[in-house]
């Protein structure tokens, strides 16, 4: 069950973004199937970790057979990366050293997803997706850093016109919070990457 404070989190974040698409209009091309955007491992809090451990938990009581499948996706890529995993490849947690730093820039940059349906191109986690996920695509500015939208929306639009469309959010404190309260649960701290989250 999600705390009330990741449920006001995922409230306000999916506001913003829905906020962005409508200023954005036609510019945003996001759309169910279009999954350029899950591929390549990033970074996640242990908030966002354990809210997909909660979807793939409600996932094995309401789909087993895709559960099945996230789940074996999940350890494949764990297989695939633990030779050469930027950090702990017990834990998952990801190196914070220069050296760990640096070769996780170019770490599994076209690998898919795990949540990742191969065949429909949608993702089997969409509601529990970390908050990479629900704020990339459409312009939004998160905790004042630069703006990081989709290659594939805007097209045509000027740096004027992106601008316009900007939706600012300020999470920062809530996410902190969050956080913390992950990290004391789960006994680990650090970021880690989606597959180490759902193996």
């Amino acid at each position: 069950m999600p705390s009330t404070r990741d449920t006001r989190l995922i409230q306000i974040v999916d506001a913003a973004m829905a906020e962005a698409a409508r200023k954005g209009g036609e510019w945003v091309v996001c759309r169910p199937g279009c999954c350029e955007c899950c591929m390549g491992v990033f970074p996640i809090g242990q908030a966002d970790a354990q809210r997909l451990r909660e979807g793939l938990r409600e996932l094995e009581r309401t789909d087993p057979v895709r559960a099945a499948h996230v789940s074996r996706r999940s350890r494949e890529a764990v297989a695939r990366y633990s030779a050469d995993y930027p950090g702990d490849s017990t834990t998952g947690i990801l190196g914070v050293d220069p050296e760990s730093e640096e070769r996780f820039e170019d770490f599994a940059d076209d690998d898919p997803c795990p949540a990742l349906d191969p065949a429909t191109g949608q993702c089997d986690l969409y509601a529990w997706r970390p908050l990479t996920c629900r704020t990339f695509g459409a312009a939004v500015r998160l905790n004042s850093d630069s703006v990081d939208i989709c290659e594939l929306c805007y097209h045509g639009a000027s740096d004027e016109q992106i601008v316009a469309c900007e939706v600012e959010l300020e999470t920062a404190e809530l996410e902190g919070a969050l956080e913390a309260e992950a990290e004391t649960s789960t006994a680990l701290t650090g970021q880690t990457i989606v597959a180490f989250a759902l193996r």
